[in-house]
C-alpha cells in the first residue's frame, strides 16, 4: 500500500493537475444543436455590421445640407417623395429640398446623409403632394448607422472556448455560422468503490448506505458540459477493481473513481495506480474536506480518485476535476471564481488545514454576504442541497464569526477565473 502521505498546498495540487490539461478536438455542428457547446475557434465578423449605411429610426431622410437655415422661427419645408421600409431600396434620386420617407434598418438613398427623426418633423399635404417640416439644422452623419461602424470585417467577436449562449448564437447566426466548430466533449468515466454501497432503488440494509455519490458527480459533470460515462460499483476486491479500472482507461478521456483513497485495507486505488505504472501527482491535500483526495496520470490520461465522503467528493470534483474540462474546452478562465464576501454567522470550528464550506450567498444592502449552507461535515449530502459557493477558510485559524471578510469560488458561475490561489 501506499502509505507515505504528506500534505500539498491546495494551490500546488490544482498546479499539478493543470500540468496534464489536454484541448479537445474541433467538429462541426448544426447551429440549431449549439446550445452549451464550447466554441472551437474563435468567432470572426464575416462582413461589416452594418453591412451598408442605414437608417437607425424611423423618419426622413435629407440632404443635411438643406437644413441649415432651419430653426423656429424659419421652418424648412421637404417635399416627401418617396417611402422605403426595410430590406427595400430608394428607386428616385433625391434632390435639394426632397425627403424620402424611412424605416428602422433601410439603405440610406443615394445622397441622403441625415435622418430626421419622425418626432422631430411635422407631416403636411396640399395640392396631393406630402411634405415635412422641420425646426432645426442636421449635420451630415446625424442619426445615421455607417458600415461598419458596429463591427468591421475579420473583428473577433467571440473568444475561443466560451460557452454558446443565446447572444453567441444571435452572433453566429448574423455572420452565417450555419456549421459550427466546437470542441468534442471528453468523455468522463465514473466508477463508485465499496461492498458498503446499495443502488438508489435498493432497501436499506444493516451497514449499507445508497450510492449516492454517483449520481452527484454525474450531475456535476453534466454540469461542467462533459459526457458522463457511469460503469457502476467496484467491489473491495484488488484484481477485479483493477481489470476494470485498466479496461475502462480505453473507452474515456478522463475517468473518476469515489471511495477506496484512503489508508483503509480495502482502499485499492493507491495499489492500482501503482500496477498500472501511473504517475501520482498526489495523495493528500491541506485541505477539508478531502484530504486523502489521489490523482494519478496515466498515458496522457487523468485518474481522479476523490474521497467516499459526499462533500468530500463534491469539493474535489469542483477544485480540480472541473478544472480540467473547462480547460479541454479552450477556456481562458478554467477555474470557479473567486469573490469576497463577508461571514454572516459564527464558525468556531478550528481550521488547521484550509477549509471549503458549502455556502449560501446572499446580497441585503448592497452588500454580498455569505453563510454555511448546512452541517459542515464531509460525510453530510444535506448541506450540498442549498451550495452555490465554496468559503474558504485559511488553515491555522481559531474560527470565524460575523462580519469577517472571507474569500468563496462561486459553483454557478460561468464565466470562471485564471487563476484565483494567489
Amino acid at each position: 500500500m501506499l502509505d507515505k502521505r504528506d500534505p500539498i498546498q491546495v494551490s500546488e495540487a490544482v498546479s499539478r493537475v493543470m500540468n496534464y490539461s489536454r484541448q479537445g478536438d474541433i467538429e462541426y455542428i448544426s447551429i440549431k444543436d449549439s446550445d452549451n457547446r464550447y466554441l472551437a475557434v474563435p468567432v470572426k465578423a464575416s462582413h461589416d455590421i452594418p453591412p451598408f449605411d442605414r437608417a437607425p429610426y424611423d423618419g426622413f431622410a435629407i440632404r443635411a445640407e438643406d437644413s441649415v437655415s432651419a430653426s423656429q422661427t424659419n421652418p424648412v419645408e421637404f417635399e416627401v417623395i418617396e417611402e422605403i421600409g426595410a430590406g427595400h431600396i430608394a428607386t428616385k434620386d433625391i434632390k435639394p429640398f426632397q425627403a424620402i420617407r424611412i424605416m428602422t434598418g433601410a439603405l440610406m438613398p443615394k445622397g441622403c446623409n441625415a435622418v430626421v427623426m419622425l418626432e422631430l418633423a411635422r407631416d403636411v399635404t396640399r395640392e396631393g403632394k406630402d411634405f415635412m417640416v422641420i425646426k432645426r439644422p442636421f449635420k451630415p452623419g446625424d442619426n445615421v448607422s455607417y458600415q461598419g461602424s458596429e463591427t468591421k470585417e475579420g473583428d473577433i467577436l467571440v473568444e475561443s472556448g466560451r460557452c454558446v449562449n443565446p447572444g453567441i448564437k444571435a452572433l453566429l447566426a448574423t455572420f452565417g455560422y450555419a456549421k459550427v466548430p466546437v470542441v468534442k466533449k471528453p468523455i468522463v468515466g465514473l466508477y463508485a468503490t465499496g461492498t458498503e454501497l446499495l443502488d438508489v432503488d435498493e432497501p436499506l440494509q444493516p451497514g449499507k448506505i445508497r450510492n449516492s455519490n454517483a449520481y452527484m458527480i454525474n450531475s456535476q459533470i453534466n454540469r461542467a458540459h462533459a459526457t458522463s460515462k457511469y460503469y457502476g460499483k467496484l467491489e473491495d476486491d484488488f484484481d477485479k477493481c483493477y481489470d476494470a479500472i485498466k479496461a475502462s482507461l480505453n473507452e474515456v478521456d478522463i475517468l473518476i473513481t469515489t471511495g477506496g483513497v484512503s489508508v483503509g485495507d480495502y482502499d485499492y486505488l493507491p495499489e492500482i495506480y501503482k500496477k498500472l505504472g501511473a504517475t501520482i501527482l498526489f495523495n493528500k491535500i491541506a485541505m477539508r474536506p478531502g484530504s486523502v483526495t489521489t490523482v494519478a496520470e496515466y498515458d496522457g490520461k487523468l485518474l481522479f480518485g476523490l474521497s467516499g465522503n459526499p462533500s468530500a467528493c463534491f469539493v474535489g470534483f469542483e477544485l480540480f476535476v472541473r478544472p480540467i474540462i473547462r480547460s479541454w474546452y479552450r477556456s481562458r478562465k478554467p477555474h470557479l471564481q473567486m469573490i469576497e464576501a463577508i461571514l454572516d454567522s459564527d464558525f468556531t470550528k478550528a481550521n488547521p488545514f484550509t477549509r471549503f464550506v458549502r455556502s449560501t450567498i446572499l446580497y441585503k444592502d448592497g452588500r454580498v454576504y455569505v453563510q454555511p449552507s448546512g452541517l459542515d461535515k464531509s460525510n453530510v449530502v444535506t448541506s450540498l442541497v442549498d451550495a452555490d459557493s465554496l468559503m474558504i477558510l485559511p488553515g491555522g485559524t481559531r474560527g470565524y464569526g460575523p462580519g469577517d471578510q472571507v474569500k468563496v469560488l462561486l459553483l454557478e458561475d460561468e464565466k470562471g477565473s485564471e487563476w484565483p490561489w494567489n
